[in-house]
């Protein structure tokens, strides 16, 4: 080792022993990692100020690469205006693709249309169809905006991140950290193919219950996709129970 390098080492050992002493960081400032909680406490307070008062509401979920020509769009456009046009408050991711046209539709609806944007280095940059727009610079406190407003969750075809999202939902309501509300997966073609392996290679494997499966439903039709949400509500009703609101709160 060098002289240079020497000293170096030196300084870090002696900026460490201080630290150890005191407790604080050796410049007397409190470390990065530390001051991130506030920037995390922020994001949560404001999500929770903004959408407390967006209920009922719907998640809508899917691709950011769907161009504006595409069926899935126009679809998605569609049960989103349905929707909003419904009494519902649409949330999306608020990107391009999918999340746009899930605001785009709830936009020109009675609903507020509601969007939580990521920022990410690629991909994500917010479209211009939100009433209600929050930015969020980690995942998980926007997920659970997502979830803690949602009265129905719409997935639609999407790549690793639909995917994510399907996943936390499923296994929130599942283990019972969410209370139990529609799943929709819409576009069957799509879908099929997880689903056949969910019941092929999962429940055969015993990693998941056979009753699992009864916590998603698979529709193609954009009317059906309001029908099953209020077909739902209609025969357990829209207000939470006791059980439910102690989840609510907890999220």
């Amino acid at each position: 080792m060098n002289l240079t390098g020497f000293k170096l080492r030196e300084k870090v050992v002696e900026r460490k022993q201080k630290f150890v002493k005191s407790g604080k960081p050796p410049d007397g400032r409190m470390n990065r990692e530390a001051w991130k909680i506030f920037q995390i406490i922020s994001e949560f307070v404001d999500g929770f100020e903004r959408l407390a008062n967006i209920q009922p509401s719907v998640s809508i979920f899917g691709s950011a690469r769907t161009p504006e020509d595409h069926p899935y769009y126009q679809k998605t456009e569609t049960i989103a205006h349905l929707l909003s046009e419904s009494g519902f408050a649409v949330v999306s991711g608020g990107g391009p693709g999918i999340m746009e046209a899930a605001n785009k539709g709830a936009y020109a609806g009675k609903g507020p249309s509601v969007g939580l944007n990521i920022r990410l280095p690629h991909e994500q940059s917010g479209n211009p169809y939100q009433d209600i727009s929050l930015e969020f610079e980690h995942f998980f406190s926007r997920k659970v905006m997502f979830v803690k407003y949602a009265s129905a969750y719409v997935v639609m075809p999407g790549g690793f991140g639909t995917l994510d999202e399907l996943a936390e939902i499923m296994t929130l309501v599942q283990t019972g950290k969410s209370r139990k509300i529609p799943i929709i997966l819409v576009e069957s073609a799509f879908w099929q193919g997880l689903i056949d392996w969910l019941r092929g290679t999962l429940i055969a494997a015993g990693t998941i219950s056979p009753g699992d499966m009864d916590l998603i439903q698979v529709v193609d039709d954009p009317e059906a996709v309001v029908d099953r949400i209020f077909a739902y509500y209609e025969e357990r009703g829209f207000e939470p129970s006791s059980a439910e609101e102690e989840i609510l709160l907890s999220l």
